[in-house]
């Protein structure tokens, strides 16, 4: 996993802080893959505030530039977010959001947003990385449409797998948490 750019780490600095005082949750929780935790990061509360919002998209613009991107984007909810900061920030970018499956009405696409083609760059975003199964879910999506992938940029990794899972999946594009639950959270119980 590659380090902050230079250009990033003051913002990446001020997302940690974000994160760990505001999706910080500590209490038993049941995770989306059906485990149990003694913490939840709901990242959301952080990165759609304004001052999570402005140094995600700082970071999130940064990485498509340096990646070469021309689209961001990920499976719908975790990515929605993450890409619109990068928007935000003024990346030149269009962003896209991934389905689970297509709509069943309307154009009836699985990748909504402005149409992507051959010679888009995809850097696909993610707001909280466990398993890694929604990214792994958008890579394919994105792969089944022929659309290369230049990175992925998660907001936050749990440190649980899912980073390696991702890493292996991308067909050597690198992979990159803006955080980790060792910054957010260092004393938690299952360090």
């Amino acid at each position: 996993m590659e380090g902050p750019l230079a250009s990033e780490d003051g913002a990446r600095q001020q997302l940690i802080a974000e994160l760990r005082e505001h999706a910080l949750v500590v209490g038993e929780v049941t995770l989306t893959g059906g485990a149990t935790a003694q913490y939840y990061v709901d990242a959301k509360r952080a990165i759609l505030r304004p001052v999570g919002f402005a140094a995600l998209g700082q970071i999130v613009a940064a990485r498509a530039s340096q990646w070469g991107a021309t689209a961001v984007g990920g499976m719908t909810m975790g990515a929605d977010p993450v890409a619109c900061s990068a928007l935000a920030a003024g990346a030149d970018v269009r962003a896209f959001f991934v389905r689970k499956e297509a709509k069943g009405h309307g154009l009836q696409r699985r990748i909504e947003g402005p149409p992507l083609g051959a010679r888009d760059r995809c850097l696909v975003v993610e707001d909280v990385v466990t398993t890694g199964g929604s990214t792994l879910e958008a890579l394919a999506a994105l792969r089944e449409a022929d659309l290369p992938v230049v990175g992925v940029v998660s907001v936050l990794d749990r440190l649980a797998g899912g980073g390696e899972r991702i890493a292996q999946a991308t067909g050597g594009a690198p992979y990159w948490a803006c955080a980790t639950i060792d910054e957010v959270y260092p004393e938690r119980p299952d360090r």
